[in-house]
């Protein structure tokens, strides 16, 4: 490998800019670890408009650059800003990106131009580090966003003096979310008709930017080795397993890590107070500090189960909703839930507080302080996904000393250690149907242990906060890929 690598990582988030899920904790952690390993690093991102430039003391770079999509050449602005010493740059479009949300309105609805939009931003990225002589030894894409980066670098800049060495690594975090639009925006993409076929580009006579990214990847990866494994299956991959499996062992799992600067609770600024394994009496202030806040009987005894996340199907919410009115019923604990996505789900959860006062509180939307004080005041977190690539949520909550009851998936089963009840070993609680009824009886067996074997408690907790899931190892293993993608190129 060389002594340094330069690295473009393009992606549609990144915290603290723009965030609606995992992918941003991510795209705003890996480069700061690839950079503390020696490797040169650019982040490029949208400038949504909820990206204001004071806030992150963007400034204006280059001059408005030209892009040369399927119609002709379109233009935008850049922008920069650093980042934990990382340069981010921005691609400023008003007619794409000026809008309410990032990927959908107000009412969950996807733009009708989100093709274009991530076709023209993608493109836009690629001509930046033309203009910016920044010639990458690897063009890091991110889900289906950013899909079309692997295609355009072999269809248009094969042999272009910036952009010709450069090796392709494309990240899956979300295989659900595959990027499939209506075939009339094909040509603006500038793929070459004789691209759209049923082995890159075409799903059903539509496009599916997924798809055909996957084809032209030098690398394709998945965010942990067990989902890498279930999406060579029909039953998790949406349709794309034989696309996955197709790539043999150029489609690999990484575990995601987190960022210990944002997510420690000896460290961590927006907690109530502070706290390590060798001194839990923080722990015990955040959970008083967040009975408050939502409105909970302020109880220590009583054990608080906390749920963050996006309010889908896809992360067994809906089975939740089914149960969560019995287990308040059933047995004492209480809820705090914060998040946001189905219209159905938030009104379901916005209103179970008004129903069980002093048991259930929630939050609808997202808001970064709110999480912070969950994962270190609750005792116990819940993560019911029908799938999930990965899961940042229960590896925060391990470090925070709030034990996980999640289904047996993906990076969920790779990252949570099953509870023994003869020993007190474990970090958390794991089941394997994806049903309510699983929910309900996981959920028992953990308030059980909470109240009858509150030393195995202890123990788990203990053993949790002790698990090293920082981005360190991750990052490494990433060089690894990087250097097998160049390998992969070089031979053709």
């Amino acid at each position: 490998m060389k002594p340094s690598l330069k690295i473009a990582m393009i992606a549609s988030e990144c915290v603290p800019f723009a965030k609606t899920g995992g992918l941003a904790d991510v795209v705003g952690a890996l480069p700061k670890a690839l950079r503390a390993l020696g490797h040169d690093v650019i982040v490029i991102l949208p400038k949504y408009s909820a990206i204001l430039d004071g806030q992150f003391n963007l400034r204006p770079t280059l001059g408005p650059i030209g892009v040369w999509m399927g119609n002709g050449q379109e233009w935008c602005a850049v922008h920069t800003s650093d980042y934990d010493s990382v340069p981010v740059y921005f691609i400023e479009s008003n007619k794409y990106f000026d809008r309410w949300g990032l990927y959908y309105d107000a009412d969950f609805n996807d733009y009708q131009d989100n093709s274009r939009r991530f076709g023209f931003f993608t493109r836009a990225a690629l001509q930046l580090c033309r203009d910016l002589g920044f010639a990458p030894d690897i063009v890091h894409a991110h889900d289906w966003q950013t899909a079309l980066a692997p295609a355009y670098l072999k269809i248009w800049h094969w042999n272009d003096p910036v952009l010709g060495g450069a090796a392709s690594v494309l990240t899956i975090h979300n295989i659900a979310y595959q990027g499939v639009y209506h075939a009339s925006d094909y040509d603006y993409l500038g793929l070459q008709r004789g691209n759209f076929t049923a082995d890159k580009f075409e799903d059903h006579g539509k496009i599916n930017f997924l798809k055909g990214g996957i084809y032209y990847a030098d690398i394709v990866n998945t965010v942990s080795p067990t989902f890498a494994n279930e999406t060579r299956t029909p039953e998790y991959a949406h349709g794309l397993a034989p696309y996955l499996n197709n790539k043999g062992d150029n489609y690999v799992g990484i575990l995601n890590g987190a960022d210990t600067e944002r997510w420690d609770p000896s460290v961590d600024p927006l907690i109530p107070e502070r706290y390590s394994p060798a001194n839990l009496a923080g722990k015990a202030v955040c959970k008083r500090a967040l009975q408050r806040r939502f409105l909970l009987d302020v109880n220590p005894k009583v054990p608080v189960i906390g749920v963050i996340s996006r309010l889908v199907p896809q992360k067994g919410l809906d089975l939740l909703a089914q149960t969560i009115e019995s287990i308040v019923t059933n047995m004492v604990v209480q809820f705090v839930i914060l998040g946001a996505g189905d219209k159905g789900m938030e009104a379901f959860y916005g209103n179970l507080p008004a129903r069980y006062p002093g048991r259930i509180g929630s939050y609808i939307g997202y808001n970064e302080e709110n999480s912070h004080w969950i994962e270190a005041g609750a005792d116990l977190f819940l993560m019911p996904s029908i799938f999930e690539p990965c899961g940042l949520n229960q590896i925060y909550s391990l470090k925070y000393g709030t034990l996980p009851i999640v289904r047996a998936t993906g990076g969920l089963d790779d990252t949570i250690q099953q509870y023994d009840e003869r020993t007190g070993a474990g970090t958390g609680f794991k089941f394997l149907a994806p049903t309510a009824r699983a929910i309900y009886y996981t959920t028992g067996w953990a308030v059980s242990t909470y109240y009858d074997r509150p030393q195995h408690i202890q123990q788990m907790v203990q053993a949790a906060m002790a698990q090293d899931y920082s981005w360190g190892s991750s990052a490494r293993m990433y060089l690894q890929t990087y250097q097998k993608a160049l390998d992969n190129k070089a031979n053709g």
